[in-house]
């Protein structure tokens, strides 16, 4: 295993895998950290100035990565700039970025399938200052081969999980510096069918296509795509933002997203990827690398792109059930950097 010092994002701070005891020993050392890991290697933690979510998936310099009860994902926040932490409820979320610095940002993990999680996905966009104080960060999973396990997030001050509640680490960056918060999307519509949806939600029932009314449901099953692993794509203002089919049930007619779809914006479904590692080392090629700090892909990437063992490039970070910048997304990796 790597010491810390050799772990290094381009900006300075440690950002990589390291051993629990290590990790127990920069907490008691007084460092400002975001972590991600299994519960059982959280649960080992003592209080300090931490923030955690749990998930066992990662992507590393080396690869796409699965971790055991030994191992977290670790983050110096200390390094990038001035930290201070909080949890929130589901109704107190609008405070994340009320309450960020003028010049610095919010880093927030949410427990996924929480209270929290849809409220966030459903409302970010309208939360004060929402695009001037940036909020970025990741929603927390579980191992998907053991069922019945839940989402967490840890307050390291008090070394305690939630299932429903948002761990937040605010970072002041010092004078001079900046946040730039990068999303890399390797989908883009498949230039047919354009698709509106009625109402806000995470399964919606009736959608119109090229203008015609009908449930959404048949109209997945019509276009062959039950198999969930391409999303819809939505335009926003130029920017592609995307909403990922989680599940199909075909005898109530019910879709599942993985976030949150809105009226009057364009959708479509994906067009086909043919090689998940490939685009995506394509697409970070176009992205600036200079002052990169902390990133996160998204587990059905992980999944659907075989990128177990396969490394893309870019910053090391958490494999997350959704990806945070300014707002919730999917299928898309997130890179934060300064400058």
């Amino acid at each position: 295993m790597k010491s810390p010092s050799s772990i290094v994002s381009e900006g300075g701070a440690i950002n990589g895998l390291l051993p629990v005891d290590t990790v127990v020993d920069l907490i008691k050392a007084g460092a400002s950290l975001s972590l991600a890991g299994r519960k059982a290697a959280l649960d080992r933690l003592p209080a300090g100035n931490w923030i955690a979510g749990t998930s066992p998936y990662f992507m590393t310099a080396q690869g796409g990565r699965i971790v055991d009860d030994d191992v977290l994902f670790v983050t110096d926040l200390g390094a990038i700039g001035t930290v201070t932490f909080a949890t929130y409820e589901a109704h107190e979320l609008e405070r994340i970025s009320g309450e960020a610095p003028d010049n610095g940002l919010a880093l927030a993990i949410i427990p996924g399938g929480s209270a929290c999680h849809t409220e966030f996905a459903q409302n970010a966009a309208n939360y004060p200052m929402a695009f001037m104080r940036p909020t970025v960060g990741w929603i927390s999973g579980h191992d998907l081969e053991k069922e019945g396990h839940t989402p967490w997030v840890y307050d390291g001050q008090v070394a305690k999980a939630f299932p429903d509640r948002v761990a937040v680490a605010q970072v002041t960056l010092p004078d001079g510096e900046s946040p730039v918060i990068e999303i890399v999307n390797i989908f883009a519509p498949d230039g047919g069918d354009v698709i509106h949806f009625e109402e806000t939600g995470f399964t919606p029932e009736w959608c119109t296509v090229n203008g015609t009314r009908q449930r959404f449901c048949d109209y997945v099953l019509a276009r062959g795509r039950e198999g969930c692993d391409l999303p819809l794509v939505g335009n926003y203002g130029g920017a592609h933002v995307n909403a990922s089919l989680k599940t199909i049930d075909t005898e109530t007619g019910t879709v599942e997203l993985f976030a949150p779809v809105f009226p009057g914006v364009d959708y479509a479904f994906a067009a086909p990827v043919a090689d998940y590692a490939g685009d995506f080392r394509q697409a970070l090629a176009e992205h600036p690398t200079a002052g990169t700090v902390w990133s996160c892909n998204c587990i059905l990437n992980f999944m659907f792109g075989k990128l177990e063992g396969v490394a893309i490039g870019g910053a090391a970070g958490p494999v997350t059930f959704g990806e945070i910048a300014y707002q919730l997304l999917n299928q898309t990796m997130v890179v934060l950097r300064k400058e």
